[in-house]
Formats: C-alpha cells, structure tokens, sequence
C-alpha cells in the first residue's frame, strides 16, 4: 500500500490489469490501495452507470472495476472516458489484446504509459508501452526479451524506489546546468 500511496502522491497513476476475476483482482487492489479504503466503485452502487454525466462530478465513483467482456464491448470513447474520469481503476480477466488496448487508451491520454508483466500474454503490451518492466524471478524469457527493463526481485516498490532517484538525478541536472549556464552568460 505504501507504494502506490508513493505514486499517487507523486503524481502516478497506478491501473490494475489482470487475468483474474473482478472479486479477486478488487480484493487485491483493495489490499495493495489501488482501490483506497473508503471508496467504493461504480460496481458498489446498484443501478450506476459509469458512462452517465452527473449535474456533480464530486457525485461520480472514485473507483471502478472494468471485467474483459465490458471492455471488449466498449468504444475507444468510452476507454478513454474511464482512464480520464477514475482515479482507482482495475481491469480483470483481460485478454492480451484488451491490455494492449488500455496501453494505446493510456497513450492517446498523452500519459508515459510503464507496463509490468510476467508472461506471455503481457508480451504485447510490455512492448508498446513508453517502459516496458519484465518480472526477473517469476518472468517468462518472452517478457525479458520484450521489455525495456527486467526488475530483479519483482517487487513494485523497487520500482518507486527508481523513480524517485530518477526525478532526484533530473533535479539536480536540472541545477548543474542552471548554474553553468548563469555562470558562463558573463563571460
């Protein structure tokens, strides 16, 4: 939980992709806080429509929990209406496909999109995203050999942890050529 707790708070959106059923995949999300204590998804509210514009916005679930055949009858419109208006989203039981699919929703968003996987099936979409992060321990050789980066110990927060000193390095990029450019403009 801390580590998406990190990410939010750092401007990171965290969306939950998998083959598992929805029961299964939200009471995980619920655990890791993807889905945050308190909150309750469109699927807790008997007769909500995801897609119905409310007079209130403040009015719209926070979280929403998408199953494979929805989203294989939805447009791109209606995607694209989900990634933008829910912060907690989970997609269970996704086919490959779907996951490439939310990836492209993702990008069309203007989001750099990073993509863990373990399998095969997740090939496709650890391909297209911007950062693709294959599983080291529990990764297949196909995730490997398609992803931009292999976390070693497959533990997310590891992954919070590298952000973090990657935005630390930038900053102080960012001030070594501040002061050589203020300090070379006198002479």
């Amino acid at each position: 939980p801390q580590a998406v707790a990190k990410c939010r708070s750092a401007g990171i959106k965290v969306i939950m992709v998998t083959g598992d059923h929805p029961l299964t995949a939200k009471a995980i999300g619920r655990k890791v806080g993807i889905i945050s204590p308190g909150v309750r998804t469109v699927d807790e509210i008997p007769g909500a429509d995801p897609f119905t514009p409310l007079s209130d916005p403040s009015e719209r679930p926070k979280g929403i929990v998408i199953h494979g055949a929805e989203l294989a009858e939805m447009s791109d419109q209606k995607v694209d209406f989900i990634l933008a208006n829910y912060p907690e989203i989970i997609f269970a039981r996704t086919s490959p496909t779907q996951k490439l699919r939310i990836v492209e929703g993702c990008q069309r968003a203007g989001l750099i999109v990073a993509v863990t996987g373990d399998g095969v099936n997740d090939a496709p979409a650890l391909r297209k995203a911007h950062i693709g992060i294959a599983m080291g321990i529990t990764g297949t050789e196909v995730a490997k050999q398609v992803a931009d980066m292999i976390l070693l110990d497959d533990n997310f927060a590891s992954i919070v942890s590298a952000i973090e000193e990657g935005r630390l390095l930038f900053d102080n990029l960012k001030k070594t050529i501040s002061y050589a450019l203020t300090a070379n403009i006198p002479e």
